[in-house]
This record gives structure tokens, sequence and C-alpha cells, in this order.
């Protein structure tokens, strides 16, 4: 993960106007859209499910799907440190074995 002051300054939206990503109803969709492919989304969504931010479009997900995260673990004190470990487990699971990758080859 990038660093905790850093992250927005690689964020895709960082040079959208601020109007496009605090928006309701179905303008959600297309704000969202813009997070698709940020390289610092896990950031900027932990970022605002760890200061409770309540409006706009952050780490792709609107206002009401991070409450209802929220809702359903109460128990997390660090929203960072979880979506780290769970980013590294991923990335992890999904790269192939060194040694398996080897034995296919030979």
């Amino acid at each position: 993960m990038v660093g905790d002051e850093e992250w927005s300054e690689h964020a895709a939206c960082r040079t959208a106007d601020p109007d496009e990503l605090f928006v309701e109803g179905a303008a959600q969709n297309k704000a969202k859209a813009v997070c698709a492919g940020c390289l610092v989304r896990t950031e900027c969504l932990a970022h605002a499910l760890d200061n409770r931010i309540e409006h706009g479009i952050w780490g792709g997900m609107t206002e009401r799907e991070r409450r209802a995260l929220l809702r359903r673990r109460p128990t997390v004190t660090s929203w960072r440190t979880l979506l780290e470990a769970a980013r590294t487990e991923h990335t992890r699971q999904t790269r192939p074995d060194d040694g398996e990758h080897s034995a296919a080859a030979g």
C-alpha cells in the first residue's frame, strides 16, 4: 500500500471535478466508474472507512455501501490493516507458485 499521506497523489480522480464525485442517485454509478482502474482504490476506501467519511464516492463505494460495510463489520479497528492483509493474501493466492511453474515447464 502507498503511504498514508501520498496515496491521494496517485488517485485516478485527482484531476476530476469534485462535484462529479459527490453526487446522488444514478450519477453515483458514473462516479464509481472513475475508481475502476485506480491504483490506490484500496487506500482510498480504507481512508474513508477509517475516518467515517459520510459523503461522496471513495474507493469505488457510495456512502450507503460504506455504511452497510461498517455495520456488517463493527469490530474492525483499522480498515487499512484489514484491506492491506486481504490484498496481500489475494496476491499470494493468485500468483503461480514458483515450484509448480518450474515443474510444469520441465
